[in-house]
């Protein structure tokens, strides 16, 4: 039988401490049937001379002038011969025991896999309980900071768009998946630590802006790509109905420049959005509306 070969995939930007912290927990995984690659998209801060230094097991590639993570995470998947890549966050590792026998297994008790969405814990402390009663299921979607494409799944569908440039990629990936048949599954078997403080992310305002502009956008050019066009404008209303009563009456002024910024990108991409059309049928769309929602966030459970 030939050998299952397993990598895992980091992308990288001037986070030098977060990623050697997470190279360091997931050393003992790396040997010769699970590599690792790591892409350092441009950083200032000798990212790449530390980890060349540090970890020479690790595959290292870099760009000499940041070109985007979702260049660099298309990049590595492109060119790997792994059958299953793991993709984590420079600031993720997993916290759960034997996780690549239980990726393969996986897989290999569930053929129409495409992609395994892992569980996620999002803190800086690792929680004092790790167990839960979640079972595994098909999903809409997964996140970015902790999931395993089934390489078979990857080639049959395009690339993350680049011109997405940050958020919204995994849910553009999860409906070319749907298209071609091919399943998203949460497997909260497999648990991820993804190392950040949602309540300070939240207090810097900059970032925030950054983030909003870019999360929202990202919804709508899904919208626009996937949705047959009826559920459109029920879609369309219904979000900025939401930014709306949600946000902005409740005093959140914060998100009124980068709301409207978002509204600019979308009429900037129409272009693009008709060129990348690829949408679901209304029966297709049925069948998507009953899959369970992303699993975003594991709180551990009392």
């Amino acid at each position: 039988m030939s050998v299952v070969k397993t990598t895992i995939l980091i992308s990288t930007k001037n986070r030098c401490a977060d990623l050697l912290f997470t190279l360091e927990k997931i050393r003992y995984l790396i040997d010769e049937q699970l590599t690792c690659v790591v892409f350092d998209d441009g950083s200032t801060d000798d990212t790449f001379e530390k980890v060349k230094t540090q970890f020479p097991q690790v595959q290292l590639h870099r760009n000499e002038v940041s070109k985007g993570y979702i260049y660099c995470r298309n990049k590595m998947l492109n060119e790997t011969d792994a059958d299953y890549a793991i993709s984590l966050d420079d600031d993720a590792h997993f916290l759960s025991d034997n996780p690549i026998d239980s990726i393969q297994n996986y897989f290999d008790n569930n053929p129409s896999c495409g992609l395994i969405a892992t569980r996620i814990f999002w803190g800086k402390t690792t929680p004092e309980t790790l167990q839960t009663e979640e079972i595994s299921q098909k999903v809409k979607s997964f996140v970015g900071c902790g999931h395993v494409w089934n390489m078979k799944a990857w080639r049959e569908i395009p690339n993350y768009p680049e011109w997405f440039d940050f958020y919204g990629e995994e849910n553009f990936a999860s409906f070319q998946l749907f298209k071609t048949q091919w399943e998203v599954h949460y497997v909260p078997e497999i648990l991820v630590q993804h190392r950040v403080d949602l309540k300070e992310r939240a207090k810097d305002t900059k970032a925030f802006a950054f983030r909003y502009r870019r999360a929202i956008r990202a919804d709508w050019y899904t919208y626009f790509l996937f949705l047959p066009w009826s559920k459109i404008p029920r879609k369309m209303a219904y979000s900025l109905w939401m930014q709306g009563k949600g946000k902005i009456l409740k005093g959140q002024f914060k998100v009124i420049t980068p709301l409207f910024l978002a509204i600019c990108d979308l009429f900037l991409a129409v272009p693009k959005l008709i060129q990348h059309r690829n949408a679901l049928t209304s029966q297709e769309y049925e069948a998507y509306a009953k899959l369970n929602e992303a699993k975003i966030f594991w709180k551990p459970e009392k």
